[in-house]
C-alpha cells in the first residue's frame, strides 16, 4: 500500500530538483517581461462556479471538466482555461474603467483528457490579457509580446501562425454550407487533409471566387501577393474581406516591432474556443507537437459578465515550452551558489550565527549536524547531489 501511494494519478506529474529550478527561473523571466509591457499581475481561484466555463462561455466540453459540489450544492469546476476567470475579474473590478486594462497571470489548468491522447491533465499557463482595446495596434502588441516571451525563454527557431475566425465563418456563410458539411470540412482542415477538402468542395456548387478562397485554407504562409489576391476575390463578401484587411493591417504594424519573420498568416487556422471573435494564433517549435503559445481576440466574452469590452490575450504553455527547450538542448542557467555547513552539536550557536551572517550577505546556506557515522566525503557527495558548491565543516 505504501508503494502505491508514491505514484501520482494518470495525467499529472511531480516536478522537482533541477527541472523545478528551471521552471521557476523561466516563469520569473517571463513575468519580468510582462511587467516591462505594463501588465499587472492577477490571481484567480483554481476552481470557480461551473457556469464560468459553460458551453456558451468556455472552451472545454463539460465531460472533460473536473466537476464537484460545495456544501450548498453548487456545481464547481477546476479551471480548464484561465481567460474566462480573467474576464469575470475584469468585469467585477474594472467594470467602470473606460481605458485599456493590462493583466497577466500564471496558474495551473485542469482538463480531464482521454488517456490515449497522452497529454498532461494538469498544466501551467502564463499569459497576458489586453482588455478594452479593439485596435490592430493591440493585436500587434500581444503578438510582439508573445514573440519576445519565446525569445526570452531561449528559443531561436519558432513560428506563430495567425488567422482570423471570420475568414472561415465567412466562407461557410457565403457557401451556405449545412452544419454537417461544415463539421466535416473543419475536421478535414484540422487534420491537414486538404485533398479531402478539395474533394468535398468539388461536390458543392461554388463560384470560382469562393473555390479559390477555399483553396487558400491549405496555405501555411500567405505572402503579400496572396493577400492582395484574396482581397480581390473577397470584394463581394464583406465578412471575409474585413478579416483579410485586418490581417494585412496587422502584418504592417508588426514590422514596427521587428518580429514579422516569426509570424505567418494562415487563413486555414481554426480554433475550438467558442469565444474567439477576431484574430487567432498558435506558436510551434521543434520538439513539441502541441502549441507552446496560443491565443486570440475575444470581443464579446466580457459581455457574459456585464462589461462591454473588446479584448485579446495569449497563454504560454509552460510545460510544453520546457519540453521543447530540453529537446533542443537549450539550457536555462541555474546558479549554484549554495553552502553546506556541517557542525558538531556543541557548535550549534556558532553555526547558526555564521549561517545568518552568510545569508545576510546573499548566500544560500544549509545547516546539517555532523554525525560520527558519516565521513567528510559523504557530506561532500550529499552537497553535490543537492547542487551546493561549497562545504564548510565547523568542528
Amino acid at each position: 500500500m505504501e508503494r502505491k501511494l508514491l505514484h501520482t494519478p494518470e495525467g499529472v506529474r511531480d516536478i522537482y530538483n533541477r527541472e523545478c529550478a528551471r521552471k521557476l527561473i523561466l516563469q520569473e523571466n517571463l513575468r519580468e517581461l510582462l511587467k516591462k509591457y505594463g501588465y499587472h499581475g492577477i490571481e484567480t481561484p483554481t476552481f470557480e462556479f461551473f457556469d464560468i466555463f459553460s458551453r456558451e462561455i468556455g472552451t472545454t466540453p463539460s465531460k472533460d471538466l473536473y466537476k464537484f459540489f460545495d456544501r450548498e450544492g453548487n456545481t464547481l469546476a477546476l479551471r480548464p482555461d484561465i481567460t474566462p476567470s480573467i474576464a469575470r475579474c475584469a468585469a467585477k473590478y474594472y467594470g467602470d474603467e473606460e481605458f485599456p486594462v493590462r493583466l497577466c497571470y500564471m496558474g495551473n489548468t485542469f482538463i480531464n483528457n482521454s488517456s490515449y491522447q497522452g497529454r498532461l491533465k494538469e498544466s501551467t499557463q502564463l499569459g497576458a490579457e489586453l482588455i478594452g482595446d479593439n485596435s490592430v495596434a493591440a493585436d500587434a502588441e500581444i503578438l510582439a509580446l508573445m514573440v519576445n516571451a519565446l525569445k526570452v525563454a531561449g528559443l531561436k527557431e519558432f513560428q506563430i501562425g495567425v488567422g482570423h475566425v471570420d475568414f472561415f465563418r465567412g466562407l461557410v456563410k457565403e457557401a451556405d454550407l449545412q452544419e454537417d458539411i461544415e463539421q466535416e470540412l473543419m475536421e478535414l482542415i484540422s487534420n491537414k487533409n486538404f485533398f479531402g477538402v478539395e474533394e468535398l468542395l468539388d461536390s458543392l456548387r461554388l463560384s470560382k471566387e469562393l473555390k479559390e478562397l477555399f483553396s487558400m485554407l491549405g496555405n501555411p504562409c500567405m505572402s503579400e501577393d496572396m493577400i492582395l489576391r484574396a482581397k480581390e476575390l473577397a470584394s463581394e463578401f464583406p465578412l471575409i474581406l474585413n478579416a483579410i484587411k485586418r490581417l494585412a493591417e496587422l502584418a504592417d504594424v508588426l514590422k514596427c516591432y521587428g518580429v514579422e519573420k516569426y509570424i505567418s498568416i494562415e487563413l486555414g487556422m481554426l480554433s475550438s474556443y467558442h469565444y474567439y471573435t477576431g484574430i487567432i494564433f498558435a506558436g510551434y517549435t521543434f520538439g513539441s507537437g502541441e502549441p507552446i503559445v496560443k491565443g486570440g481576440r475575444y470581443d464579446h466574452l466580457l459581455n457574459h459578465f456585464g462589461k462591454d469590452a473588446p479584448s485579446i490575450g495569449f497563454a504560454v504553455v509552460i510545460d510544453q515550452l520546457l519540453a521543447a527547450l530540453s529537446r533542443q538542448k537549450i539550457k536555462i542557467p541555474v546558479e549554484d551558489k549554495g553552502i553546506l555547513m556541517v557542525y558538531k552539536n556543541e557548535k550549534t550557536k556558532d553555526a547558526i550565527r555564521e549561517a545568518e551572517t552568510l545569508r545576510n550577505q546573499g548566500n544560500f546556506v544549509s545547516l546539517v549536524t555532523w554525525e560520527d557515522s558519516k565521513s567528510q566525503e559523504e557530506y561532500q557527495a550529499y552537497a553535490a547531489r543537492m547542487h551546493m558548491l561549497d562545504v564548510r565543516f565547523l568542528k
